[in-house]
């Protein structure tokens, strides 16, 4: 029987070549995308899955509160909270401790080489599945000034050579290497080239609080669990450890919290802390996950819109096969099959192309952002393929199970009426109502390309409050920054100079805790360290006092801050007058420093220290001192801007042989901070393109359609004397009117949607223009025109005599 319908389904499709070739075109443009989104989600979720029990592993995160106010939810957190687990806590298999700032020039006889790791303790090799091929796991990091290096990493520094017992210089220490394991999958959020024992770290930071409860910057703790552990009891049990932890400082109160494994890569958003980065590896909300399904489901709907009306529209040449059908004995069911056979068989055939698609599509994709690369792969597994033919078959039965309802309700006796007169809303046919929902969300789709386009382009060009045009950026990769300096300021395009502790207005952040005289409510407030050249070349704008006066060379001696005009609205100095609030006093504390006393000597403007999403904040400026991690900004001017950057390249190797040059302009500093905006733009830029394409397509065959079952009636009115162009609007009359529907809805639901949840989270966004709606409307339009115009321009130029002469 199954082989019977294949057979039939085949001939009908090969009978219907247009209409065959519109569903499956516009099913494998759609299912394209769906299959780009289903190996976007299987990379996703391959992380981590090659550590065995990784199912029990956690890590611990930790919940910070300042003065009883929430600061946010960090990835990292203390040493001293991860020995504590390991002596405390029952129920807990393994405990190891990780801290990610080793970042040195690895010296072996002449070759240099930068190498990037973690100090790990030895328990890291029982908690995670990371395969040593030379020396012991149990050992190999117990003593200080151990390491652990990759398969890759050891060839870079020994070549082929036998790697255990070989020694390497790091600074003024030499380290023995007492392992080598396999090279860390890419599927890791933990990656790096080398592992150091902690206890070397411990012993190079014995006097810098590097055990303290609250110096959590760097550090992570991970922890594997029996089976059936009782996480009730754990959990109990890491609260005991921090209630008695947090009674030594009253302001800072410390909570610790379980992170599965496998959520942290696809999960929830975690900060960074001082110094230290946020979650480690690639990350993903499951909301963007959840919007990209989303926006794939409505275009692989719209080319099931296409084959559910195609197929009702060609009802009537189908009533005569199905009532035959049912007069010799088929039941409802039997029909209702031999449809969905149908649909599914089409669904594979678009599968192939599809396929051929996802493989043209794949490396556009990786290449939308500098993270996509770091992130998936996208490459053919098993269970990709399993997946995908699964989706295939799913498309199919989504496709067709309407068309198969529908002709398997049909009575053998009415077989010859016309479909209709099936009703999908109150004055609208099921067919004009799929149409009306199909260019809906193709308008939501170009409309939201279009607004997003525009508020993109002015976040770029948005007024940070200081200048940022022909700014280079340099990352002095702990170097000292004097004689490259020297070097760039004789160059003559270099027209100035300065030096900064990171970058701002990009995502970068610093900071600590302000408060004013006496008062016992201190507030978080983001901070640089810069030159006294920063503020000048940046042109920052003050309207009170100077620039820095001191030129201290150590941390202790910096006691000056320039501060900006929300600073002294949020602690109303000298009630928030800026030239009274020269000289005022205030006590700046963080992780490292505790009540430093700082003398306000200048106020500038208000400026935009993070992203535009962002409110303006209190913000500080410190001076940058000699062994401050060093930015370089150089203001260009050049005709030949290669020219200079080779120039200045040709500098930094002078200094620095080891470590690629490190450069960038400011502006495209903020591009790239936006990069994930750009991302998205051009994602549901390229589904606008698809859905339109799609729905273009499916209109051609129905204009197609219901102009060959109305080419009588056109030669009728063509020879009582109708015009070309009354024609063409008696039969795209229809259709303009359901666009028109379609606009009066998507319309007002984009500018909805965007007013009221998207830019409200950007409080410095431009209105929403007309014209941003409008735009995608006429888009629209021309095509549906295009498509319309050509069919019924085709069939009001034929000759009436050919069409009537069978009459």
């Amino acid at each position: 029987m199954i082989g019977s319908y294949i057979k039939t389904s085949k001939r009908n499709l090969l009978r219907n070549k247009m209409f065959s070739s519109i569903n499956i075109v516009g099913l494998a443009i759609s299912m394209s995308v769906g299959l780009l989104l289903i190996a976007f989600v299987l990379d996703l979720r391959s992380y981590d899955r090659f550590h065995k029990n990784g199912d029990r592993i956690y890590r611990i995160t930790n919940v910070v509160r300042e003065n009883r106010v929430q600061s946010g939810k960090f990835a990292t957190t203390s040493i001293k909270a991860g020995k504590l687990i390991r002596q405390k806590v029952s129920g807990v298999e393994e405990v190891t401790i990780m801290r990610h700032d080793f970042s040195e020039d690895a010296t072996v006889g002449d070759n240099i080489l930068p190498v990037k790791g973690f100090w790990a303790d030895p328990s890291v090799f029982k908690v995670f599945t990371f395969p040593m091929l030379q020396g012991n796991p149990e050992t190999a990091l117990k003593n200080p000034y151990s390491i652990v290096l990759t398969q890759t990493s050891a060839r870079k520094l020994f070549g082929n050579e036998n790697v255990v017992g070989k020694m390497i210089r790091f600074g003024i220490a030499d380290y023995q290497v007492t392992g080598l394991m396999k090279d860390v999958p890419f599927f890791s959020h933990i990656t790096f080239e080398a592992l150091v024992s902690l206890s070397t770290a411990e012993q190079i930071n014995k006097n810098n609080n590097f055990d303290k409860w609250t110096n959590m910057s760097a550090n992570y703790v991970y922890i594997r669990l029996p089976e059936n552990a009782n996480m009730v009891s754990i959990q109990r049990q890491l609260d005991a450890i921090a209630k008695e932890e947090n009674l030594a400082d009253e302001k800072t109160k410390i909570q610790l919290e379980l992170l599965p494994l496998y959520n942290i890569v696809v999960g929830e958003n975690f900060h960074s802390s001082e110094g230290g980065p946020g979650s480690l590896g690639p990350h993903m909300h499951p909301i963007v996950l959840w919007i990209l399904g989303g926006l794939a489901l409505v275009v692989i709907l719209s080319a099931c819109f296409n084959y559910t009306n195609l197929s009702i529209a060609r009802a009537m040449r189908r009533f005569k096969e199905i009532g035959i059908r049912k007069a010799i004995g088929a039941q409802k069911g039997q029909v209702w099959a031999q449809f969905l056979v149908e649909s599914i068989m089409i669904s594979l055939a678009a599968l192939l192309l599809s396929f051929v698609l996802f493989l043209i599509l794949r490396p556009q994709l990786i290449s939308l952002a500098p993270e996509m690369q770091r992130t998936v792969k996208l490459e053919l597994t098993l269970p990709m393929v399993t997946a995908f033919i699964f989706f295939s078959v799913v498309v199919g039965v989504i496709a067709g199970f309407l068309p198969a309802l529908f002709f398997s309700k049909v009575n053998a006796i009415n077989a010859l009426r016309n479909a209709a007169s099936v009703k999908g809303f109150k004055h609208l046919t099921l067919r004009r109502t799929l149409v009306v929902v199909q260019y809906t969300l193709t308008l939501i789709f170009i409309t939201t390309t279009a607004i997003g386009y525009v508020q993109y382009k002015n976040i770029l060009s948005f007024d940070l409050g200081f200048n940022t045009e022909n700014i280079l950026n340099i990352n002095m990769q702990d170097n000292k920054p004097e004689a490259f300096m020297k070097e760039l300021s004789e160059m003559p395009e270099v027209k100035s100079l300065s030096r900064s502790l990171i970058i701002t207005s990009v995502g970068n952040a610093w900071g600590g805790f302000i408060k004013y005289k006496d008062s016992r409510d201190s507030a978080l407030v983001m901070t640089n360290n810069v030159d006294e050249n920063y503020l000048p070349l940046h042109e920052y704008k003050f309207i009170a006092g100077g620039n820095f006066v001191a030129r201290p060379t150590t941390s202790e001696a910096v006691r000056e801050i320039i501060v900006n005009e929300q600073f002294l609205k949020r602690f109303n100095i000298s009630n928030k007058n800026p030239q009274k609030a020269i000289d005022e006093e205030i006590t700046f504390s963080n992780f490292n420093i505790r009540g430093r006393k700082m003398k306000i000597v200048g106020v500038i403007k208000d400026f935009h220290y993070g992203k535009v999403e962002n409110l303006i904040g209190p913000v500080a400026f410190m001076t940058w001192v000699p062994g401050d991690r060093a930015v370089v900004n150089a203001k260009i001017q050049s005709k030949d801007i290669m020219a200079t950057m080779a120039k200045i390249e040709a500098i930094w190797k002078k200094i620095d042989r080891v470590h690629v040059f490190d450069a960038k302009f400011y502006n495209e500093e903020i591009e790239e901070a936006y990069s994930e905006f750009s991302a998205m733009i051009k994602i549901i830029g390229f589904l606008s393109l698809l859905a339109i394409s799609i729905s273009s397509m499916g209109l051609f065959g129905m204009v197609a359609f219901t102009t060959e079952t109305r080419l009588k009636e056109i030669s009728i009115r063509k020879v009582m004397g109708a015009s070309a162009g009354s024609l063409i609007y008696l039969l795209s009359r229809g259709f303009l009117v359901m666009l028109s529907i379609s606009a009066l809805i998507a319309l007002p639901i984009t500018y909805i949607f965007f007013e009221k949840y998207v830019l409200s989270n950007f409080p410095y966004h431009t209105p929403v223009q007309v014209t941003e709606l409008l735009i995608g409307l006429m888009a629209v339009l021309l095509i549906a025109f295009i498509m319309i115009g050509s069919q019924t321009m085709k069939a009001a130029r034929a000759n009436p005599v050919k069409v009537l002469k069978s009459e």
